[in-house]
Order: structure tokens, then C-alpha cells, then sequence
């Protein structure tokens, strides 16, 4: 049976998230000093992305969370949600999160996994205001000077870079250009897309005979299968599949072989180590949404399929257990159940 996300997984996923989104410790911060009044904690610094281990998984701890919400509105810890978002997202801490961003050293903060990120949760309030949700409307005009600066970010640094980042983990490039399209597609940020199209052929479109050279023992991300997601987006349906044929050649022999076995994770409590089960997940979100965009009688589809069915239960039963996985896992097991 095909898994998917279900009442029942929402509400656990939320009780996860919840339970680290305020948790300040342990933290690891990204974090560039110019003076000793820079020695600050982690909810001094960030007075709304203090948890959850780091900055990144806080933000998509909110987005996960509000998700959620809009997919079951009838969760028991919808209350729990509203008022934790409510407590944190207001004009005050969002002008504190905006004046970490503006200082000259944090030009370059969370580029690009924390950009694509805070984008999409700004995607999700604008989802749930669309939805007329009671507060919804606040929540997205309270956070829009924190949506403006990525906006800035990804249009100042898009056309300078010349070449993407392919590796598979937050510096993976095709990754946040995927979120940042969608959110621009959603929000009708209509220059935004066009620039993120135009950087995704420019980067990923002459790319032929993917050799999957992966995975390495930090990643969390398939660098060729997010590439793919990430043309599925930018690409009309024909041209990605004449593109896909390219990029991919062998995949109805299952080659490469190590885009369809799931990694090995052998230690849970290693941070680096449990990245691997969010490859897993990962692999599993892009094998199943490629597949749709495949004709229904490509033989690929079903093995696509098939993959991401072992590649979601080998990983499914750890998104909780270990903080190192638990603050972040439910994230990416979200993105692969709702594929």
C-alpha cells in the first residue's frame, strides 16, 4: 500500500515540531562576529528561529507546522500551533530577525537552503490567508519584511552565480531554486520566476548521462534526483521528458543503481550521519513526484514508485528518536508522503 500522510502521521509530526520549535538548547549557530556585542545566545540573535537545533530547521519547523494545519485543519494541536505562531510572529521579533539579516556580515546567512526555506514559509502563511484562516492575514503582513529580504537576496545573487552548487546537502542550489518557484508561482512574484527559470536552464539544461555519483555520508539531498525535481518544475511537460531521457538515460535498467536502494544509516546521534535518513526521505519526495510527470505507460514510473516505497519505509519509523534527526526528519517525511 502506497503511503501517505494521514490524520493520524499529521498529529504526530506536529507534536514533534512543536516540542523543538521553542526548545533553545542544544543549538548550533551560523554566526560571524565583528565585535564582542556580537556574543549573543540563540534567542537573543533570532528572536523567532531560536530553536530546533539551527536556523534553517526552525523555519521549516514553522512551515511544517503550518502545513499542516491547512492540509487538517481539525488537528488536535491546532490550538497549540495558532498560539505558538501567534507568540512569536509579531512586528517586533520580526524586526529583530530583519536586523540580524541587514548587518553587512550577514549578507550571506543561511544562502541558499534558508533562503529557499523562509520563502516557502511565506508561501504557507499566504496559502492559509487564501484559505481566509482567522489569522492568516496578520501572520503574512507582520512577516513580509522578512519575505522582502529574500526576495532582494536571490535577485541580487542569481545572476552573478556562475555555476550551481551540486552538492547534497544545505548548499544544494537546485533544492532552494524548487521552493523559491514555487513560492514565486504562488504568490505571482512573476520577475522572481522568470529569474529562477532562466537560472535553471542556464545551470542544469545541457546536463546529459547523470553518472549519480552519490551518495556521500553527509547528504540528505540526491544531487541528480533534485536536479530533475527541480527541471520537472521549470520545464514544460514534452521538453522535460526529452530532457529527463537525456539526464538520465539507463533509468528503466535501474541505472545508476544507487538512485534506487535505500542508504545505510549507522549511527543515529551522529548529525552528519543522520542526514542519511533524510536522503532517504528526500529521494523518496522526488522519485514519486518525477514519476507523475511521467507518461502513465512509462515502465519508469513503476519503478520510481517502487523505490520510494523502500526508500520511505526504510526511514519512515526514525523520523523520531534522536534530537540530531528529530528536529528536522518530519520535515522532509512530509514533503515525501504528500509527493
Amino acid at each position: 500500500m502506497t503511503a501517505q500522510l494521514t490524520p493520524a502521521i499529521a498529529s504526530r509530526f506536529a507534536n514533534l515540531a512543536l516540542d523543538h520549535l521553542t526548545r533553545e538548547y542544544p543549538n548550533k549557530l551560523t554566526h560571524s562576529l565583528e565585535g564582542p556585542q556580537d556574543v549573543q545566545g540563540p534567542r537573543a540573535l533570532h528572536p523567532i528561529f531560536y530553536g530546533s537545533y539551527d536556523w534553517h530547521s526552525c523555519v521549516h519547523g514553522y512551515w511544517l507546522i503550518l502545513h499542516l494545519l491547512e492540509r487538517f485543519p481539525g488537528l488536535p494541536e491546532a490550538a497549540r500551533i495558532v498560539a505558538v505562531v501567534n507568540e512569536h510572529f509579531t512586528e517586533a521579533n520580526v524586526a529583530g530577525e530583519r536586523a540580524y539579516l541587514d548587518l553587512p556580515q550577514n549578507r550571506g546567512f543561511e544562502r541558499p537552503y534558508g533562503w529557499g526555506w523562509l520563502l516557502a514559509l511565506s508561501a504557507q502563511i499566504d496559502a492559509l490567508k487564501l484559505r481566509k484562516h482567522p489569522h492568516a492575514a496578520r501572520w503574512s503582513e507582520t512577516f513580509a519584511p522578512l519575505t522582502e529580504v529574500f526576495i532582494q537576496r536571490f535577485e541580487e545573487f542569481l545572476p552573478k552565480a556562475t555555476y550551481p552548487l551540486r552538492v547534497g546537502t544545505h548548499f544544494n542550489m537546485a533544492f532552494a531554486l524548487a521552493l523559491t518557484l514555487d513560492f514565486a508561482r504562488q504568490t505571482s512574484h512573476e520577475s522572481l520566476a522568470a529569474l529562477v527559470i532562466e537560472t535553471a536552464r542556464r545551470w542544469y539544461l545541457d546536463d546529459v548521462a547523470c553518472q549519480a555519483w552519490e551518495p556521500a555520508g553527509d547528504e540528505f539531498l540526491s544531487p541528480s534526483l533534485m536536479e530533475a525535481e527541480l527541471m520537472r518544475r521549470v520545464l514544460p511537460g514534452a521538453q522535460f521528458a526529452t530532457w529527463f531521457d537525456a539526464f538520465l538515460p539507463e533509468l528503466a535498467a535501474q541505472k545508476p543503481a544507487t538512485l534506487f536502494e535505500p542508504v545505510t544509516v549507522t549511527d543515529r546521534s551522529d548529525g552528519k550521519i543522520a542526514h542519511l535518513d533524510g536522503l532517504n526521505l528526500s529521494r523518496a519526495w522526488c522519485q514519486r513526484s518525477i514519476a507523475r510527470a511521467l507518461p502513465d505507460d512509462d515502465a519508469r514510473r513503476t519503478l520510481l514508485n517502487e523505490a520510494a516505497e523502500r526508500h520511505l519505509d526504510s526511514a519512515l519509523e526514525h523520523v523520531a528518536g534522536d534530537y540530531m534527526g528529530e528536529h528536522w526528519l518530519a520535515t522532509f517525511a512530509t514533503l515525501a508522503l504528500e509527493a
